[in-house]
This record gives C-alpha cells, structure tokens and sequence, in this order.
C-alpha cells in the first residue's frame, strides 16, 4: 500500500511539474535578467541610463511576478525528489533475535510474527 501511494503521489507531482515547466522557466530567466539589468544599473554613469535600467528591472520584474506561481512546480519538484528517496525505504523493523529473554524484546519478536 505504502508504494501505491507513493507511485501516486509521484505521478501528481511530476503533472504538477510538467504542467509548471514553462512559469519555472521564465521565473528562472526573469531572475537571471534581473541580476543582469542590476550589475548594469550598478556600472552605469549618466542618470539616463540609470533611469533606463530601472525601467527595463521594473519590467522583468513584473514578468518574475506573473509567473510567481512556478513555486508550485518547485514545491512538486522538492516532493517528487522526496518520493523517489523514500521509494526504497525498507519500512520493515528488525526482529530481534530469539535468544534474548528480556521480556519486552519477547514480545517485540512476537507481535512482529503475528503483523507478518
């Protein structure tokens, strides 16, 4: 049951991905363009220019708010990865061994007999 699960929560979260690839894309460029457009501003002399650059930032910068939303396709691409970690997590507790007379391990042993 634990692997159908995870088999499906992996599917939705991979749909969720793909479905945001295009915003998380954009959202990444937008961020790039940003730090480009700021190391200008930065270099830049005359006051037109700086304008000019502050200009062109507000303008990304609301292309990297319109697609602000892509944190739902990095959210899923964090829960996809975590899927894929736990999928081969054994979820099965060691049995401790039978010659131990400790009266709690005995019955650890035996209530792991009876769920198996």
């Amino acid at each position: 049951m634990r692997k159908f699960m995870l088999f499906v929560g992996g599917l939705i979260a991979l749909f969720v991905l793909l479905a945001n690839l295009g915003p998380m894309v954009l959202l990444g460029l937008s961020g790039w363009l940003l730090y480009v457009v700021f190391k200008k501003f930065v270099k830049s002399d005359s006051v037109a220019a700086k304008i000019g650059w502050i200009i062109l930032g507000l303008f990304i910068l609301g292309i990297a708010f319109s697609n602000i939303y892509a944190v739902i396709g990095i959210a899923a691409a964090f829960g996809l990865y975590w899927i894929v970690k736990n999928w081969k997590k054994d979820d099965h507790d060691p049995i401790v061994p039978e010659d131990n007379d400790d009266p709690f391990a005995n019955f650890e042993r035996q209530w792991a007999e009876l769920n198996n």
